[in-house]
């Protein structure tokens, strides 16, 4: 398993394409969840290849099944603001941890501001509801922690129940499948033209830098 921490992604090259911001709000196929809605309207943004290729994966999907996105830009300054408190919460939680685990444990759940896949504008939270909106069971809930979820949150963690391992394996087909790449830890994060999206896939350098 390849962290954020991984000195690999931050040494992959950056370069950004100038893909253009899209706002899901004007994108009527795709349903669009207000939890992580912020004032500015980041949240509701994604690159276009990204909404591209969420607009494949839908297809993909099997019949009564929908993407339910929650969260695609996220600025620089909330980046930062979730990745400290989280880590200052695992701090306080585990006084015995060395500088070194608590910087590795912490990115199991939020990236480091100078890698962070949700600043490019290539990354997005979202998980699976039916036709009418109501939310699939995933195992956890989107956003559950590792320490909360004892790893259930792990997107390929046994410790859920039957349905909710068919209905990741069915996110995962349709999102692989449209060429996003997840992060582990998290069953509800995929990204595309990303650093991690590049090191995962082979690509030279990344399509997306931050914003």
């Amino acid at each position: 398993m390849i962290l954020l921490s991984d000195p690999r992604v931050a040494a992959v090259r950056s370069e950004d394409d100038g893909d253009e911001l899209v706002d899901l709000r004007e994108v009527p196929e795709l349903r669009l969840d207000v939890r992580a809605a912020d004032a500015a309207g980041s949240y509701a943004r994604v690159r276009r290849g990204v909404a591209d290729r969420l607009l494949a994966a839908q297809r993909a999907l099997p019949t009564g099944l929908r993407l339910l996105v929650i969260e695609g830009y996220r600025p620089y300054q909330a980046q930062l603001e979730i990745f400290t408190g989280y880590r200052d919460e695992l701090r306080r939680r585990y006084p015995e941890w060395s500088p070194e685990r608590l910087h590795v444990e912490t990115t199991k759940f939020v990236s480091p501001v100078e890698v962070a896949p949700h600043s490019t504008g290539g990354a997005v939270d979202l998980t699976l509801c039916d036709a009418d909106g109501l939310e699939l069971d995933m195992g956890t809930v989107v956003d559950a922690t590792p320490e909360a979820s004892a790893n259930a949150c792990f997107t390929a963690a046994d410790n859920i129940p039957a349905a909710a391992r068919r209905n990741r394996e069915i996110l995962v087909a349709a999102l692989s499948g449209a060429g996003m790449v997840n992060y582990p830890t998290e069953w509800w994060h995929w990204s595309y033209g990303d650093r991690y999206w590049a090191l995962m896939t082979g690509a030279p350098h990344t399509r997306y830098g931050p914003l």
